[in-house]
């Protein structure tokens, strides 16, 4: 385990990067310094979510790993989220911010090439937006052939509903309940209405994880743009699924703090 220095916790014992100054940096951060930049979106969740959903997520798992690992003697530490990112697929719905694949690739290259210049090597993309994880995939690649980064990323695994025929993939039962437990105000139960891709579900070849994958629009699917069904959701099934989130990546930093590909003879 990687014991954390007394003085790489700033004043008010934050783990939040932003809020150490200039001089605060260099002391506070190492090699071994674990730094997770959440990513979320701004985007349509049908008539019952707020726009920011995927926002609110990344950044509370974040920093609930951020809180835990460090609890847990690993040295992490919580960037400022990404908000506006790939979220083109729902730019026919009125309310979606979103950068074009490569307006926001260039932007993580960007950030990439400032967090090198910090003793920082280690960077985590917490992703909680499907539109992103391709894109993101392909940047840490990119970060770690130019700026010799280790580069990792998590998007987190589906956890489709009992009525979503395996196809939760937007505003569904997953997605709800975890709002319903993070900021049940932000919530309408009383205007989720269930939209379950039939035809996709129905398909032998082409589906979001078939042989065959497919370029869709969320509104393809309906004029709102859900792709599930939220009418079952609530909190206690929102707070079991963010746990276990939580729980799989406080677990993983063991591995990403020392993770090396292992190639002998380099």
């Amino acid at each position: 385990m990687n014991a954390v220095d007394t003085r790489s916790v700033s004043r008010a014992g934050s783990r939040r990067y932003a809020e150490l100054t200039t001089e605060q940096v260099g002391d506070a951060l190492s090699r071994d310094s674990i730094l997770v930049l959440p990513t979320g979106a701004i985007e349509p969740h049908g008539p019952h979510l707020p726009l920011a959903t995927d926002l609110i997520v990344a950044e509370a798992v974040a920093e609930a790993v951020v809180e835990r690992g460090a609890a847990a003697g690993y040295d992490v530490w919580l960037l400022p989220a990404l908000g506006y990112t790939k979220s083109d697929e729902h730019s026919r719905l009125p309310g979606t911010i979103w950068l074009r694949a490569t307006t926001l690739f260039e932007t993580i290259v960007d950030i990439g090439a400032s967090l090198a210049q910090t003793p920082a090597r280690r960077v985590l993309f917490l992703n909680a937006h499907g539109g992103n994880s391709a894109l993101i995939e392909v940047a840490a690649r990119e970060l770690r052939r130019r700026f010799d980064l280790q580069t990792f990323f998590s998007s987190g695994p589906g956890h489709p509903g009992p009525t979503e025929r395996g196809l939760g993939i937007h505003a569904g039962w997953a997605e709800t309940s975890m709002m319903l437990h993070l900021r049940p105000d932000l919530v309408y139960m009383d205007k989720a209405v269930a939209t379950v891709a039939d035809a996709v579900a129905d398909a032998t070849h082409v589906g979001f994880a078939g042989t065959v994958r497919f370029g869709w629009l969320s509104t393809d699917f309906a004029e709102s743009g859900v792709i599930g069904d939220p009418t079952g959701a609530d909190a206690s099934t929102g707070a079991k699924l963010f746990d276990e989130r939580v729980d799989a990546l406080v677990a993983a930093l063991p591995e990403i703090a020392t993770f090396d590909p292992g190639r002998v003879g380099r």
